[in-house]
């Protein structure tokens, strides 16, 4: 059982110095013993302290990584129901599934798949993050050269799939030295599955048949010294994930039931026969705490609304996503193209740089920083004004960059144009641009074509 939060604080150093990001050392502890806050947030505590406190301040839903290197793939350590009570850290990983039985043309498509359908959005490259490969084959020899050829292929993390014991071990006698999640593990093969584990040092993914089985699997495995486990209910409906996924979380954080905190894993592949409803249960998994999604197929218009809801859910609420200050060139902008200005909102960015492009005239966008905060926010907040604009153009070289010596401001901010002119000098010419984004390409070929 965990420490109180006053059994926490006195193993605190009490110098309430706000670095953790609450003004005292008993609000951190209360947090600390909450679930709401991590130990690594205090830089104070002693060694002693971190030895007594481990339990205490370990993350309700134990973190589980797969993989190794910058295609590492970490699930679990959340510790709240909802977005909004603080943030989600690891996002859902979606795996692709690829079966031994699979032919070797079905299996380059998948692999292409899995490189191919990569997007760029806001600054971040969204895609798929594992395999599942399953043993379906019968045939050890089958199944190691799967797993042979989808890692000389790729560095994405791997899902050993099955519930024979030889399988996996055929598999993991392929893999390399990055971390994999063996799959397939029920009672009666717990003992074997995980000796493999505990050899091999990967984690276990346990298929129970409801909760109460779960629980003694999760039992099971901490007295085999098996740390590392993803849960598989065995729910294959809509309802019963709902449920099941729900009640997991519920127990790891509310009821704090330490057999429940682990990530879990959704196999839809399994739940469904076509690809639009396997998006359906995929859609429910990554809204409700589903660790690890396993698709049958990388199909791009099921594939990127996942991946973009997966993104709206994980981005942090309380920090804007943002794009770096500076010049970006559009459409091979040179000296003599003219100047538009936004905010560094990420996606006020995308929207102006896409209209921008759109448009095919040759611009150069300027974009200041603002924290995060789109421009009529910025300009109320005083980030998006016109001294501050010019100041930091100035200092990123706009004179000796710029001849053309013409800004566009956006039609919002129309009234820091003054302000603008003034800071940049006489030679520079502001003009007032649209109030919407999507007439800047009417606005730019009128002015500038």
């Amino acid at each position: 059982m965990g420490l109180t939060g006053i059994q926490i604080f006195k193993l605190l150093p009490k110098t309430n110095c706000k670095e953790c990001g609450v003004p005292t050392c008993l609000a951190f502890a209360m947090n600390l013993a909450a679930g709401k806050a991590e130990l690594s947030a205090c830089p104070y505590v002693s060694d002693e302290a971190k030895a007594m406190l481990s339990e205490a301040s370990a993350p309700p839903i134990r973190p589980v990584a797969i993989g190794a290197g910058k295609d590492a793939f970490k699930t679990g350590g959340e510790l709240v129901m909802f977005r909004h009570e603080k943030t989600f850290f690891n996002p859902t990983g979606l795996a692709l599934k690829i079966s031994d039985s699979d032919s070797a043309e079905e299996v380059d498509r998948k692999l292409k798949c899995f490189v191919d359908h990569q997007y760029e959005r806001v600054g971040l490259l969204l895609k798929g993050d594992l395999f599942a490969l399953k043993a379906e084959s019968g045939n050890a020899d089958t199944y190691a050269a799967l797993v042979k050829k989808v890692r000389g292929a790729t560095d994405a993390g791997l899902i050993l799939w099955s519930d024979n014991p030889d399988m996996i071990k055929a598999g993991l006698a392929e893999r390399d030295d990055s971390k994999v999640l063996i799959y397939g593990v029920t009672k009666d093969n717990l003992d074997a599955m995980g000796g493999l584990a505990k050899e091999h040092g990967a984690s276990l993914g346990v298929i129970g048949n409801g909760l109460d089985e779960i629980k003694e699997l999760s039992e099971a495995a901490e007295k085999a010294g098996i740390k590392d486990v993803v849960f598989d209910s065995g729910a294959r409906t809509a309802g019963d994930q709902l449920r099941d996924q729900t009640a997991i979380r519920r127990l790891a954080l509310t009821a704090k039931d330490r057999t429940f905190g682990f990530p879990t894993i959704a196999p839809v592949c399994d739940m469904a026969d076509t690809p639009m409803k396997e998006a359906v249960l995929a859609a429910a998994g990554i809204a409700k705490y589903a660790g690890i999604i396993i698709l049958s197929d990388f199909q791009g218009q099921y594939l990127f609304p996942l991946l973009l809801e997966r993104l709206n859910i994980y981005t942090d609420p309380q920090r804007p996503m943002k794009t770096d200050e500076g010049f970006y060139s559009m459409n091979d902008a040179t000296a003599d193209s003219p100047v538009v200005v936004t905010s560094n909102f990420s996606l006020t960015y995308f929207i102006v740089s896409g209209e921008i492009e759109n448009s095919r005239i040759p611009c150069w966008l300027y974009v200041k920083d603002t924290d995060g905060l789109s421009v009529l926010t910025a300009w109320a907040a005083g980030k998006f004004v016109g001294d501050s604009i010019g100041e930091s153009m100035k200092k990123q070289g706009c004179n000796d960059k710029i001849a053309n010596k013409k800004i566009v401001i956006p039609g919002l901010a129309a009234i820091i144009s003054g302000d603008l002119e003034e800071e940049l000098g006489d030679e520079w010419e502001v003009m007032v641009g649209p109030r919407e984004a999507s007439f800047i390409p009417a606005y730019l070929k009128q002015h500038f074509a």
